[in-house]
């Protein structure tokens, strides 16, 4: 399927590795002109030359920005002042006791999750009013509907995600630009997948064996039963990207193998 992404222009945060990294190849694939970032700018250049490494054709470059550093991101904008697709993917979790979780935790994790796709959004999508055509998606997570006990200052982040998608969706009507979520469940990402190996080793236990106790014991409503991978994801949010996506707008949109108990 041509999804006609050839030469649009993709801003992915957060795209060094895990989901972001996947569907940076993707777009890729489709021919669009995709810049990665993250905090790093070693990182960011190993992620690029990872890219160019996979596919010949690649039009792919980077810009490291720290998203907890305003000034940071205001230099990112400088050098890449327009973008058609914006994706909103940066974001950092940590479980955490809710009766430990500062002040400065609560700020920190709004900041980062939140603010940068806001501050991205402010500044690139008016010029996709303008021009008639744009796509913004914010990667946001099931724990904006089940707020996970273990870290509800992520859970909060991700729920108030959903609400800016849908708030942007409603200044859109009559146009060509869409304002979607994306809701991916739990990922086989690089943080999972050495999670379940320091786990499989700690318990004297098969990687498959943490697998299926995880989703017997912390997530015992997937349907699918295991993690995504992260293609798996990344074939979502390019799809929804795409002009052929142009009907799906304000939604959010569930990639979590069926863990939400819910029709709608």
């Amino acid at each position: 399927m041509d999804l006609k992404l050839k030469d649009k222009v993709v801003f992915i945060s957060g795209s060094t590795a895990g989901i972001g990294y996947a569907t940076a190849e993707r777009f890729l694939t489709e021919g669009a002109t995709v810049v990665i970032n993250g905090r790093n700018q070693d990182r960011v250049d190993d992620a690029v030359n990872s890219l160019k490494s996979k596919i010949e054709s690649a039009n792919v470059s980077g810009i490291a920005a720290d998203f907890s550093k305003s000034d940071e991101i205001d230099a990112l904008l400088e050098q890449l002042p327009e973008v058609d697709i914006l994706i909103n993917n940066t974001g950092i979790f940590e479980p955490m006791p809710f009766e430990d979780i500062s002040d400065a935790d609560w700020l920190r994790f709004f900041e980062v999750n939140v603010m940068s796709g806001i501050r991205l959004s402010r500044h690139y999508f008016p010029k996709m009013l303008a021009k008639n055509w744009g796509r913004v998606i914010f990667i946001s997570s099931e724990s904006a509907v089940f707020i996970p006990e273990e870290m509800i200052h992520y859970g909060m982040t991700k729920t108030a995600q959903l609400a800016v998608s849908r708030g942007l969706a409603e200044l859109t009507k009559g146009t060509n630009v869409t304002v979607n979520s994306i809701l991916p469940g739990p990922t086989k990402s690089k943080g999972i997948s050495q999670f379940i190996e320091d786990l499989s080793k700690s318990e004297n236990k098969s990687i498959d064996e943490v697998e299926k106790d995880f989703f017997k014991e912390q997530r015992p409503t997937s349907l699918i039963s295991r993690f995504a991978e992260v293609e798996e994801v990344a074939n979502t949010i390019v799809y929804y990207s795409s002009p052929l996506a142009s009907a799906t707008n304000g939604a959010s949109i569930r990639v979590e193998g069926g863990l939400i108990k819910s029709i709608l």
